[in-house]
């Protein structure tokens, strides 16, 4: 569902109940003429709104899943995103990160990095933004 849109400009503000509600004064996605910048996601289970995960395995399931419901209420899907940002807590938990990533990114996937950082909302152990064109 669109739940705001900008007259002055192409903004639109893309929101959906099948993804977490966001944790602070961001959306979960901004649409701006055909691109769609989506918020960072983690693990938080949209249904009953509690942290989800205890592995970084279910974590970023979670988190994919939550990806592809911003994507779906913009119209789009995995294969429309262009670039990806990974922020992992431990870059050990990278190759697990990778191929769980990779089973949603298996055709044409998009630029990427991945950062390793220090602390994540909720003590998160991986988030993961993305940009999408339709």
């Amino acid at each position: 569902m669109i739940f705001a849109q900008n007259q002055n400009m192409s903004k639109e503000i893309i929101y959906t109940s099948s993804a977490p509600e966001p944790i602070g004064p961001y959306a979960q996605a901004v649409m701006t003429g055909n691109m769609l910048f989506v918020s960072g996601q983690i693990a938080i289970n949209p249904a009953t709104g509690t942290f989800s995960g205890n592995s970084v395995e279910d974590e970023t399931r979670q988190v994919m899943s939550n990806l592809l419901a911003v994507l779906s209420t913009a119209g789009m899907n995995y294969e429309h995103v262009v670039k990806c940002t990974i922020f992992l807590t431990d870059m050990n938990d990278f190759p697990v990160v990778n191929k769980i990533y990779g089973e949603g990114f298996s055709i044409m996937p998009p630029a990427r990095e991945t950062v390793e950082v220090r602390r994540l909302p909720k003590d998160a152990r991986v988030e993961i933004s993305c940009i999408a064109v339709k």
